[in-house]
């Protein structure tokens, strides 16, 4: 990974550059920020140009010996740790159990989400975790000097996942770590952590990709134009892996279009055996929690070009004739009184989502929330339509 490769974090990859080139690397450090802000791409970018051979002042040069093999996640001094789930009964799984799983998912896309890597893996219904194994794994590793490089690297990924046993085992290594040898521990929630393992790490608060950044970082990628990419910049917030998800989406995704306008339809005529279908198929294993969520946020958008469109700023894209038809009848029910509820929803949606809830009951009283509020649109519209059939 290139730091050139990470949108924005200007200060940041300066910074961590700069502890190099002055040779004054901090043996233990936490990128500590929000999700999609680059943070674990960062900490790949810094292991690579720490092992370059011929890096320059301002990035690692990608085809020495030592890049090609950061690259591939395969370089014998780096030492990756993610949560992972018990296999089986009798002993602690670690993330060497997975690491070929993670290595190609890392290859494919550095912005990886953990959830994303989970439900590829097969495992999305089981909480992972860091186990008191793992800790006696990476003890074990140091234990050996430095195949290649002069320093050897253990990147921590969500270490808020480590339970207490393997944290505290972890303590005195990141306090006294062997020489040559850094942690970079990955977090977005340092509440979840000790307080012991924090106080032993140098802080690098990593804040939100900025718009600029990922607005130009769309485009090139993407081959969007400035107004798509503007607009997908805005609903992503600073989050790169969001916006990414918005992007391979497509605001002309016919399956996802239809599927919108059939669940509208339910909601807005209150049909509770439509909305108890549409619930089984949201919730089917099929769909998957990383697919509701996407969905979720397709619909976001929706609702946002809805809102644009009632206000005389069209954003209609590249949807289809049926499509353009039914949401510019759609369009007339979201409106300043109804919208922020609206996003409240989808956003509570979303967050309890991820956190393992019923989908079957969350998304029947989310129908049944987003109908009322699209009806209650009538009493304050100026013309009374119906949505179309």
């Amino acid at each position: 990974m290139l730091f050139k490769e990470i949108p924005g974090q200007e200060e940041i990859k300066k910074r961590l550059i700069q502890t190099v080139n002055d040779n004054r690397i901090s043996h233990a450090q936490l990128l500590l920020g929000p999700a999609g802000s680059g943070k674990l791409p960062l900490a790949l970018a810094y292991a690579q140009y720490i092992f370059c051979s011929n890096k320059t002042e301002h990035d690692s040069c990608g085809e020495c010996s030592s890049c090609l093999k950061m690259q591939k996640i395969a370089h014998p001094d780096f030492h990756f740790v993610f949560p992972v789930f018990k296999v089986k009964e009798g002993r602690d799984t670690v993330s060497d159990d997975f690491i070929g799983e993670m290595r190609e998912a890392l290859i494919k896309n550095p912005f990886l989400d953990l959830d994303d890597f989970l439900e590829n893996a097969g495992i999305e219904n089981k909480q992972p975790s860091i186990f008191v194994g793992e800790s006696a794994n990476i003890l074990r590793k140091l234990s050996f000097k430095a195949y290649e490089g002069e320093y050897r690297i253990v990147v921590i990924w969500k270490p808020e996942k480590m339970n207490v046993q393997a944290a505290n085992k972890m303590l005195k290594i990141i306090e006294e770590p062997p020489e040559r040898t850094v942690f970079l521990l990955v977090a977005e929630n340092s509440d979840l952590m000790l307080a012991t393992i924090l106080s032993r790490t140098q802080l690098l608060k990593i804040k939100k990709i900025d718009d600029g950044s990922m607005q130009s970082a769309l485009i090139e990628k993407y081959n969007l134009s400035e107004l798509d990419a503007l607009r997908i910049t805005h609903l992503a917030d600073g989050n790169f892996i969001e916006a990414m998800k918005l992007a391979n989406q497509g605001d002309d995704s016919v399956e996802n279009t239809q599927k919108f306008r059939d669940w509208m339809l339910a909601c807005y005529k209150n049909n509770i055996p439509e909305m108890l279908g549409w619930s089984e198929k949201f919730a089917s294993t099929d769909e998957g929690r990383e697919k509701q969520k996407a969905f979720l946020l397709f619909c976001q958008n929706m609702f946002r070009k809805a809102l644009m469109q009632t206000y005389s700023t069209p954003e209609l894209g590249r949807m289809t004739e049926n499509a353009r038809s039914f949401f510019l009848k759609f369009s007339t029910f979201v409106n300043g009184n109804n919208i922020m509820e609206i996003a409240a929803e989808l956003d509570s949606a979303s967050y309890h989502i991820e956190r393992n809830a019923y989908p079957k009951l969350l998304f029947f009283d989310l129908s049944l929330k987003l109908g009322a509020l699209l009806r209650a649109s009538q009493q304050v519209a100026a013309k009374s339509v119906s949505l179309p059939s």
